[in-house]
């Protein structure tokens, strides 16, 4: 989504709030105008403020090249048309303390204390020039005609204010779940990657040498994956990723973590898993893989795998020896002819 789509439900959201907002704050105004006896052109400018002016910010702001700058500029507009509405209704206490508090309130909500900072300035600016035009009339005395009057904007703004707010929250709160997710996970393959897989592999080393838990690693490429880009392409080979993820999906445990770690070669943490249970494992991975490799009708056989299985034990000093025991194990895998499985016991060290 662009930044004009994202600026035009900012001003969709921007005239919601505004038409409900004026709708209700006419009423308390309206109140204070009855008692007033005012001439009929203030209540047209009353009607025109609560009614029609938050469909026109609207159409003005949709219609600008700049959405949100404009809807920040009716933000302002609004705040000093509140300054000359108390002016007007002579300073009558309740109703204004309400409206002044509701437009605070919304203004926070829209850009924080800066964006209200400037609204209160434009908003005494209005209400002292409307004063000096009216001889700064006074009458701050609220009775219950407009105490009754301020209930709907008292009990209903507040609230769907804060629904609002709580939509937004809750949907930053889901895109930095998505966020987090993206920034565990290889984009190819849908796998853990290699930053998120490592942080698993050194919680389960962590955890061994707390309570000597087991837990084993595999560590595994495919055999002879250049020649595979080479022949078919780089699509075909991201093709083959891809299947291959998909097998490691399908043989493992919800508990266990599949990575790519990167290029053609991935990484699996097995926590509470032994040595010859994590072989019978990596086995069947191997023996899944070899029924895979036609891409677009195009035979890509034989696709093997070579695999170096390590179990954590306690002359490893870090996380990293572990790695790099099962690397060893893979290298093994590699020069004994490919397409197997080799497996380190705990007692064998890398140095």
């Amino acid at each position: 989504m662009g930044k004009r789509d994202e600026g035009l439900r900012f001003v969709s959201l921007a005239h919601r709030l505004r038409a409900l907002g004026l709708g209700l704050g006419m009423l308390p105004v309206a109140a204070v105008l009855y008692r007033q006896q005012a001439p009929l052109w203030l209540w047209a400018l009353l009607f025109a403020n609560g009614l029609l002016w938050p469909h026109l910010a609207w159409l003005h702001a949709v219609r600008a090249t700049r959405p949100v700058q404009h809807e920040q500029f009716n933000l302002m507009v609004d705040s000093a048309m509140l300054g000359a509405w108390v002016a007007v209704m002579r300073f009558n206490l309740l109703p204004c303390v309400l409206l002044v508090s509701m437009m605070a309130m919304d203004r926070i909500s829209a850009g924080g204390w800066r964006v209200l900072a400037r609204a209160l300035l434009l908003q005494v600016a209005a209400c002292a020039l409307v004063a000096w035009l009216t001889g700064f009339a006074w009458q701050p005395v609220s009775d219950m005609f407009d105490i009754v009057a301020c209930i709907p904007m008292m009990a209903v703004y507040p609230v769907w204010l804060s629904t609002v707010n709580f939509k937004f929250a809750r949907r930053i709160r889901q895109q930095n779940r998505l966020l987090e997710q993206l920034n565990r996970t290889d984009t190819l393959t849908g796998l853990a990657n290699r930053a998120h897989w490592l942080e698993t592999a050194a919680r389960e080393m962590h955890r061994y040498l707390r309570n000597q838990r087991p837990a084993t690693l595999i560590l595994l490429d495919i055999d002879g994956f250049k020649l595979v880009n080479d022949r078919h392409g780089h699509a075909a080979g991201d093709a083959l990723l891809q299947e291959l993820a998909a097998v490691l999906r399908e043989s493992l445990r919800s508990v266990d973590t599949p990575g790519r770690l990167g290029g053609d070669e991935f990484g699996v943490v097995l926590p509470e898993t032994g040595l010859d249970r994590a072989r019978e494992v990596a086995e069947r991975i191997r023996q899944r893989v070899e029924r895979i490799g036609h891409i677009d009708d195009t035979l890509v056989q034989p696709c093997t795998l070579s695999l170096g299985v390590a179990e954590v034990g306690p002359r490893h000093a870090n996380v990293e020896a572990w790695i790099r025991q099962a690397d060893i194990a893979l290298y093994l895998a590699k020069t004994q002819g490919r397409n197997r499985v080799c497996a380190n016991p705990p007692e064998v060290v890398a140095h």
